[in-house]
């Protein structure tokens, strides 16, 4: 079977679940899981790919539903190799595998102020240029110089801020294209300083959100002026569930899964709330977590790759 890829140096496997990589712990399979050695091995990999199979890069799995039928083609999953940061006098160079959390110490540590909120952020670098992710009052476009990705094609370019188009949540980077490394710029600040804002932000998430629950993060968009998760409660929807699913009662933009739900619980529970929004306030919220996949009624036993 792996023989119809292309050689790699990292890992490459077939049939690989992804529910134990994604926080919501549901879903199928990935037609073929690559964790490439490094950059080389990534673009080598993916312009020897036949065009016509997907690409999906996966970070900390944290604002994901991966739908029950799987996902086809190659889910990339950047390890270790790129999940490093060096610090420069107020600049941060990144690995698209490394946490918020990494980012934001090694910045502490560097007294480089500016990159706190990241560290509230439960993902990687590359989930967070894509996404423009962000948290108190601060987003990845204020502090993003310049990102470096592998296009599905296998090229690698240099792509500035100013080039990825970025609106809340949202970015123009092209499908297929994975975030090998970014650039941030800070400010000069005290480690201490930078600690207690940290603490800060720990702190608040604590207190506001079910951290300790299988959940994806923030499940809707904000809409403008408003909070989704006031609106969300003034639709009736805390504690609502379906199957295994639920709107948190703690924090009502957070669905959970209370111990055995499917990712179509999941996902179905999103749409309900959607509507009940919709007919309660006229508002129609947009998701913000990511789904993916195929449904399990969809699901195609003959997926490509597979020799015949």
């Amino acid at each position: 079977m792996i023989s119809t890829l292309p050689k790699v140096r990292g890992k490459l496997t077939p049939d690989a679940p992804l529910a134990p990589l994604v926080w919501f712990k549901s879903g199928g399979t990935a037609e073929w899981l690559f964790e490439p050695a490094d950059v080389d091995d990534l673009a080598e990999f993916l312009r020897d790919l036949d065009p016509a199979v997907p690409v999906m890069a996966l970070g900390l799995g944290s604002n994901l539903i991966v739908r029950d039928g799987g996902v086809p083609g190659v889910v990339v999953r950047l390890g270790k190799p790129f999940a490093k940061v060096q610090a420069e006098a107020q600049t941060l160079t990144c690995g698209g595998g490394a946490s918020g959390i990494l980012v934001s110490s090694t910045a502490r540590d560097a007294g480089i102020a500016g990159v706190e909120f990241l560290r509230s952020i439960p993902g990687t670098v590359g989930g967070f240029v894509r996404m423009n992710g962000g948290a108190y009052g601060r987003e990845t476009k204020d502090v993003l110089v310049a990102c470096e990705v592998v296009l599905r094609s296998g090229e690698r370019v240099t792509l500035p801020v100013d080039a990825l188009g970025y609106t809340y949540r949202h970015s123009d980077l092209p499908e297929g294209a994975v975030v090998v490394s970014a650039t941030f710029r800070g400010e000069a600040g005290e480690p201490a300083a930078i600690q207690a804002e940290m603490d800060r932000i720990a702190a608040a998430r604590e207190a506001s959100q079910p951290l300790r629950s299988k959940t994806g993060g923030s499940t809707f968009k904000n809409p403008e002026g408003d909070k989704a998760w006031r609106l969300v409660d003034a639709a009736g929807c805390r504690g609502l569930m379906r199957g295994g699913a639920q709107v948190s009662e703690k924090h009502t933009n957070f669905l959970i899964n209370t111990g055995d739900a499917t990712s179509a619980d999941i996902e179905g529970l999103g749409d309900e709330v959607r509507a009940r929004v919709k007919a309660a306030s006229g508002v129609e919220l947009e998701w913000e977590i990511q789904r993916v996949g195929v449904f399990a009624d969809d699901a195609n036993p003959g997926r490509v790759g597979v020799a015949k």
